[in-house]
């Protein structure tokens, strides 16, 4: 097929971030773009994910600041009793997904992007088919495809869901009510940011981990001391390596606990919601890829460094894919990244990501971020090279804006090598962790040494210092080979 019997340059399938990014950035630079969405323009992270839920973190966090009556008084401040009312906290989620998704969409639309209603599929080397939601069924043709569905959540086995008393994150997103008690099943950074909101918001937790410990995935220093203040210190009952082997939805909720090990039942919970934080899997079942001999890993496809969609481990040409449908880092902001890496490509600038310098953060209050190497990585790579692993520690309760805050419970911990002082990853817990992490995340990107890093000066008093502190301590313990 010519060129100029294509429908289009490029078609991209899926309007989330991952989507709009390549959507807008091949537009930007001059071709015909078209952009395939079943369902709301902004997919998971607008709709269902990142979005609505910093807006409920917001507002729950407002509560729990002026409910802490102790907090408070270190400043000499007594608030009267916190009231709230939870149909306004829910709007403000909702009025700033319409927003953002309604900006999302006029912003494709002035960069001359065709949007297109329905349910894409693959149909062959560079054809789409598209189930529009008027019924209509038809092919488009493009150059180049990108495949940006995205995820859903994932509901293991025995868990049975009914929206209102035994929901996903899709639905908690919309406060539509608040138990009494609810079990959140999973630790991970959705489980504890909705911990997060639920318990300033009055509801009693009990948090059901398999893993045989709570917030498996973070760092074990960070989660020793995060935990003490974001469970421990609420009042929630954790629980780990036990399995919610059924869950049966109703009034009451009913959860069977077995252990992890044996699978023997061990516990009984009737509970008035369970909120499933299992995860999430890709949305790649309807794309027909099979079609095309696209064989996915556990429903994620497979891509080289430069976003081409790999079949038998080879590129393939003209299609591409981007965000959580790959399995690489599922973040909003890596799939954004990534579609505008693949449309780079498209163009022939020849240009790839790099993963580690992409970093991730959990909104709680305090926040948990991180970037680069988990410590047990970073040993990996330092017996496979040959080198010396660093690491060191920036306390939150030696910094003066902290102590201002009268919130000093947090810690940073830097990884580097010995030897060339390059800084290999950070983990951090703490007042605006999510945003201190950047500072890191870009040394990491250039993989940069802390040896000059040490002399850059930092505002006081910020908590920017925490940084300096970590990059001076790392940069005292190279080795001196020069």
């Amino acid at each position: 097929m010519s060129e100029a019997s294509f429908d289009f340059d490029v078609i991209v399938v899926g309007a989330g971030y991952g989507g709009f990014d390549a959507a807008k950035h091949a537009a930007e630079h001059g071709l015909k773009v078209a952009i395939i969405e079943s369902r709301d323009m902004g997919g998971t992270c607008v709709n269902r994910g990142c979005v609505p839920s910093k807006a409920l973190l917001a507002a729950s966090g407002r509560v729990r600041e002026l409910a802490d009556a102790e907090h408070l008084a270190g400043f000499g401040i007594h608030a009267a009793p916190v009231r709230f009312e939870r149909q306004k906290i829910a709007d403000h989620a909702n009025q700033l997904v319409a927003m953002i998704r309604s900006n999302l969409t006029k912003t494709l639309e002035r960069a001359g992007v065709t949007i297109i209603r329905g349910h894409g599929r693959l149909e062959g080397n560079q054809r789409v088919g598209v189930r529009e939601i008027s019924g209509v069924d038809r092919v488009v043709t493009a150059k180049d495809v990108i495949i940006a569905t995205g995820s859903d959540p994932f509901v293991p086995p025995g868990i049975e869901t009914d929206g209102r008393t035994v929901f996903t994150s899709d639905e908690a997103v919309n406060l539509e009510w608040l138990p009494r008690w609810i079990a959140i099943i999973g630790s991970g950074y959705i489980g504890l940011e909705f911990a997060d909101v639920y318990t300033a918001l009055g509801c009693e937790v009990t948090m059901i981990e398999a893993l045989d410990r709570v917030m498996p995935t973070f760092d074990p220093d960070i989660t020793k001391l995060a935990a003490r203040h974001l469970i421990d210190g609420r009042d929630i009952d954790a629980r780990a390596g036990v399995l919610a082997s059924k869950v049966t939805a109703g009034s009451p909720v009913r959860i069977e606990l077995s252990d992890m090990q044996s699978r023997e039942l061990v516990d009984n919970l009737e509970v008035d919601a369970v909120l499933v934080a299992t995860g999430r899997v890709p949305s790649s079942k309807q794309l027909n890829l099979e079609a095309i001999g696209v064989e996915t890993n556990r429903g994620f496809i497979p891509i080289d460094d430069s976003m081409r969609v790999l079949v038998n481990g080879k590129p393939m040409n003209h299609l591409w894919a981007v965000g959580d449908v790959t399995g690489k880092l599922m973040l909003a902001h890596t799939a954004a990244a990534q579609g505008t890496v693949a449309v780079d490509n498209i163009l022939g600038h020849s240009r790839t990501i790099d993963y580690r310098s992409i970093p991730a953060a959990t909104f709680t209050h305090p926040e948990i971020s991180s970037v680069g190497l988990s410590e047990a990585e970073a040993k990996d790579l330092a017996l496979k090279e040959g080198f010396e692993l660093g690491s060191v520690r920036s306390y939150f309760k030696a910094n003066t804006k902290a102590l201002a805050e009268l919130e000093s419970d947090g810690l940073m911990k830097l990884l580097f090598r010995k030897d060339s002082g390059e800084v290999l990853g950070a983990h951090i817990y703490g007042l605006h962790a999510a945003d201190l992490i950047q500072e890191i995340a870009n040394a990491v990107a250039r993989r940069q040494s802390v040896a000059q890093l040490a002399y850059e000066v930092h505002t006081h008093p910020t908590l920017s210092e925490l940084v300096e502190v970590a990059y001076k301590q790392a940069a005292s313990q190279l080795t001196k080979t020069r």
